[in-house]
């Protein structure tokens, strides 16, 4: 063993993610502050990324580990060398006889150790791995805070349309009747009524003198009579716009455009609450969203060892020694028991 095992040098990193809440002024002033923590549920995944086939490839595309760990013939060391011409299923079995990875779940804590026929390779690993490791993080930092607005990027979208729809109708509405309120346009409807009405009145009044002054004959009197009918059809016309009286059939009357204008006022009304709620949502979520950030934080960067520690000779020898005398001790039990039943 001593003959073909070559030495290994180990590099050695150790990081954590953390998850950075800023809280917001309120809170500050609350006293409700919690600056950072660590996410296991992230940990959990990069665990999980770290046996991955997927980071061995990239981090062979960085740093070529088929040339680094074939560095050594599989004559020369067969135990520890890799034969450069394996699959990647082989590449990845090889990364986990090389790279060992320790997850303390209670702090969340991942500490990794990286072997290779020379320190200076063992550490450019360790460096690719902490490097495709944060790249991760930042994707997966990117993907939450996109998750956390989409919703109300949606909310907001739709709010946009409805009450661009809502001001088109409006538009239309006063396009087609040339209105700009019909609001206004009944109370000057209702004003020109009521000055008609008083100016019956006063007809009718002044018809009613003549009547008791002069004799029937009295070209006055045709001319007041004449006078109350056309204050009368005057103002039958003006009750029909109104919406006042009986008017044609199909003719349109100003209660029926205050009612569709009305309508279309407070579908617009709403639909500007709703943007602006929606706004408002949108806003708060990207706020929420750049306070809440994942990073990599490696308290241990990656070193470069100055002596070959591994593979531990004595230890395996040791281990060899155990196993065999163990194995001679269950052969002998065995022999002993069949020779006694012979």
């Amino acid at each position: 063993m001593n003959t073909y095992a070559a030495d290994q040098y180990a590099s050695k990193l150790a990081f954590s993610v953390r998850s950075e809440e800023q809280s917001s002024a309120i809170e500050l002033l609350g006293g409700i502050t919690e600056l950072s923590g660590s996410s296991s549920t992230d940990t959990d995944v990069l665990y999980a990324f770290l046996n991955s086939q997927e980071l061995v490839s990239r981090v062979n595309e960085r740093v070529d580990l088929e040339s680094i760990w074939s560095r050594v013939s599989i004559e020369q060391d067969p135990l520890y060398a890799y034969d450069p011409g394996g699959t990647i299923e082989d590449l990845v079995n090889h990364w986990s006889r090389k790279v060992s990875v320790i997850y303390d779940s209670g702090t969340s804590l991942i500490e990794i150790r990286v072997l290779a026929f020379d320190p200076h390779e063992a550490q450019r690993i360790a460096n690719a791995v902490l490097a495709e490791c944060t790249v991760m993080i930042n994707n997966l930092s990117t993907i939450a805070r996109e998750d956390a607005i989409r919703y109300s990027r949606d909310d907001l979208e739709i709010a946009s349309a409805r009450l661009r729809e809502a001001r088109q109708s409006l538009t239309l509405f006063r396009n087609r009747t040339q209105i700009v309120d019909p609001s206004i346009d009944t109370q000057n409807q209702m004003g020109l009524l009521v000055t008609l009405q008083q100016q019956l009145a006063d007809a009718m009044i002044e018809g009613d003198l003549l009547r008791d002054t002069t004799s029937t004959s009295d070209p006055r009197l045709e001319q007041a009579d004449r006078r109350v009918e056309v204050i009368n059809q005057r103002i039958e016309e003006e009750r029909q716009k109104l919406g006042l009286g009986g008017g044609a059939e199909g003719a349109v009357v100003f209660a029926d455009l205050v009612g569709e204008y009305e309508g279309l006022i407070v579908d617009r009304e709403f639909a500007e609450v709703a943007y602006t709620t929606a706004l408002a949502g949108f806003n708060g979520a990207q706020a929420e969203a750049r306070r809440q950030s994942r990073y990599l934080a490696a308290h241990i960067q990656p070193s470069l060892a100055q002596k070959a520690e591994h593979p531990e000779r004595i230890k395996l020898i040791l281990f060899v020694a155990l196993f065999s005398f163990l194995s001679w001790c269950v052969l002998a039990l065995v022999y002993y028991s069949l020779r006694d039943r012979s």
